[in-house]
């Protein structure tokens, strides 16, 4: 046996990962836009340098409406101004959780959220960004 094999995960816990693709259905019901779940899942997946969700949540951003030129430049959403307020405090917050650099103002960042989503919606926003987070582990694992 080659040690150095990826795990098969879908074939180990098919259980586990049906699961966790079940609880979309759930956070969805929070209130939490498309536009934004699509462009955080896109950034938290290029910061975790996971190409097969990079891939994954373009197209389905596509799909939804969303345009290539934002797609473009979602690595770059804090220069100009391609993105609403409310998109760039989700983003923010999505870089914060991503990459969980302690020198990060989270108050600050929490307080930039208030001023356009509601408790409800910060709350899905953030177990959004947690389960892409999760997904990209999950998928990186098998590279």
């Amino acid at each position: 046996m080659d040690n150095t094999k990826a795990v098969n995960n879908e074939r180990e816990i098919p259980d586990v990962l049906t699961a966790l693709a079940g609880i979309q259905k759930v956070m969805d019901g929070h209130g939490l836009d498309r536009t934004i779940h699509h462009l955080v899942q896109l950034r938290a997946s290029q910061i975790n340098r996971c190409g097969y969700c990079v891939r994954m949540h373009t197209r389905e951003a596509r799909e939804d409406g969303e345009t290539n030129e934002r797609l473009d430049r979602v690595i770059v959403w804090d220069y100009g101004n391609d993105f609403s307020e409310a998109e760039k405090a989700a983003l923010a917050w999505t870089e914060a959780l991503t990459t969980l650099d302690p020198h990060i103002d989270r108050g600050a960042l929490r307080a930039r959220l208030r001023q356009s989503f509601s408790e409800e919606q910060i709350a899905a926003l953030t177990a959004t960004i947690a389960m892409i987070n999760l997904w990209n582990r999950i998928a990186i694992s098998g590279h």
